[in-house]
């Protein structure tokens, strides 16, 4: 893990079970993935966090409200609990374009949407949003959560995670974030991207880039989740890194693939 900040060092006990205590009981916790559609490879980003989240033990909706995601099933408006698609024991998906923008309310929230989810996926103790920033936007209008911004190492990319970090501190005053790299963690300019987008933030919008994780576009589904990715879910999660350290259970397989500062970034061409 990268963190641009300072960072410990995890000493894991035992992870499964002090996470399923810590969750009993409890409203599930939000991961905002902010979409972006100069990534071309959010599939593999989303097994990736699914498959950390998986093989802890958490069970994880993955609600797909991207431009770019599958269309919802014709249920939805009556049914959200029958067009969830279970991809393994812990993981279910809900193909979900077009939902936040279906539910605004008239003071432009759709924040009631998520009460809708968690009952509709009741067992949940993560509900992990992949949507693009207005959608983010009408979803979280108060409610305190570090977005987690998508990109890759070509230059429009991002330029589009900056506007979409823009937007959401505009909108919703939030400051913090973190960051995942879909490019392959020896490229050199993998850090440069990093520390530009860290610096075009805090000059631009005073906002903070707080920690960034790089996953292989190239790595295979089958392999464990790294420790840099478990702390950084950790984070969002706001846990202790050691309680997110994966159980030495072996890889988890999800199913999944079976299914001007904007100068300041654009002078990474």
């Amino acid at each position: 893990m990268h963190d641009l900040h300072s960072s410990a060092t995890p000493s894991p006990t035992d992870q499964a079970h002090g996470l399923r205590r810590l969750f009993a009981g409890t409203q599930a916790c939000h991961i905002a993935l902010v979409a972006n559609p100069h990534v071309a490879f959010n599939s593999v980003v989303l097994e990736r966090l699914t498959t950390t989240l998986g093989a802890l033990g958490l069970n994880t909706l993955v609600v797909d409200a991207a431009d770019n995601s599958p269309s919802p099933h014709e249920l939805a408006g009556l049914d959200l609990s029958a067009c969830i698609e279970p991809l393994s024991a812990q993981v279910s998906y809900l193909a979900a374009r077009g939902l936040p923008l279906a539910h605004v309310d008239t003071r432009g929230s759709s924040a009631h949407l998520l009460d809708r989810l968690q009952a509709a996926a009741p067992l949940c103790r993560v509900l992990l949003v992949h949507a693009g920033a207005s959608d983010l936007a009408r979803l979280y209008p108060r409610r305190a959560l570090r977005p987690l911004l998508l990109a890759a190492d070509q230059p429009e990319s991002v330029t589009h995670a900056y506007a979409a970090m823009k937007l959401l501190v505009q909108r919703c005053a939030l400051m913090s974030y973190d960051l995942l790299l879909a490019a392959p963690p020896s490229g050199v300019r993998v850090p440069l991207i990093a520390e530009r987008l860290a610096s075009c933030a805090e000059s631009f919008l005073g906002a903070s880039l707080r920690d960034w994780v790089t996953i292989d576009p190239a790595c295979d589904v089958r392999d464990a989740p790294t420790a840099a990715l478990s702390a950084l879910l950790a984070a969002q999660l706001k846990l202790p890194a050691d309680q997110l350290t994966l159980p030495d259970t072996g890889p988890v397989w999800t199913g999944w693939h079976a299914r001007s500062a904007a100068s300041c970034v654009m002078s990474l061409n």
